[in-house]
């Protein structure tokens, strides 16, 4: 077999993989969703419940990517059926304490989806479909964890990240920080929107410590994907 015909092969076992799908698809497909729909959406009751129904969606998607066995599954549902219960609550009374307990049982969520996601990711076998597409989805689940960090640091801490200079604000507030989050986690920084407090700059270190350690493990798995050549196979 010639160096030219393993290539060939390579290339179609991988358009395979990438043409499939399993639970972590959904979950991505979820994700991107919530970021296309929530610039759409204004304060209005109508968008309140689509913005609610996409949340409901991704939570679901990601219990249903780390159900892999019932532990894990009753784990997942339980922490999704709670940030469901608070979201919905919250859209009705607007509550602030809400709005944190909302945001501590979000991050405990993603921690948890995170982790799992990435301990599939890491697992021996082969590259599917669904595990380059669960690397995307915990890549993007990374900055949307860390929006979250960052709206609780900026409702404890109000004026802790600013917009153009002035106060950040309650205004599409969580758009705002998710947007920080994914130029902080890519490591791009447009600095449009900067953190002023020590607190939040402490937390922006460590997302970008994150975001180079995952993408770093990342790459490391992938490279796994085709072992090298032994001699002779060339030929």
């Amino acid at each position: 077999m010639t160096h030219k015909q393993t290539s060939v092969e390579q290339d179609e076992d991988l358009a395979q993989v990438v043409r499939g799908h399993g639970p972590c698809t959904y979950l991505l497909l979820a994700l991107v969703a919530l970021i296309l729909i929530y610039p759409y959406l204004n304060e209005n009751i109508f968008s309140k419940i689509a913005l609610g129904i996409t949340y409901t969606i991704v939570l679901i998607g990601g219990a249903y990517a780390v159900g892999r066995d019932k532990r894990k599954l009753h784990i997942g549902l339980g922490l999704a059926i709670i940030a469901i219960g608070l979201q919905w609550i919250h859209f009705a009374t607007q509550d602030v304490w809400l709005q944190r307990m909302r945001a501590v049982i979000y991050i405990t969520f993603l921690l948890f989806t995170i982790g799992e996601v990435l301990v599939y990711l890491l697992k021996k076998g082969p590259i599917t479909a669904d595990k380059l597409h669960g690397a995307l989805a915990g890549y993007m689940m990374l900055a949307l964890l860390w929006a979250f960090f960052y709206v609780l640091i900026e409702s404890f801490t109000p004026g802790s990240f600013q917009l153009g200079g002035t106060r950040l604000g309650d205004t599409g507030e969580f758009m705002h920080l998710l947007y920080f989050s994914f130029t902080t986690l890519t490591t791009t920084g447009f600095g449009d929107i900067t953190p002023v407090s020590d607190q939040a700059r402490s937390l922006v270190i460590i997302e970008e410590f994150t975001g180079v350690f995952f993408v770093g493990v990342l790459i490391a798995r992938l490279a796994g994907l085709y072992p090298p050549e032994k001699k002779g196979e060339a030929s």
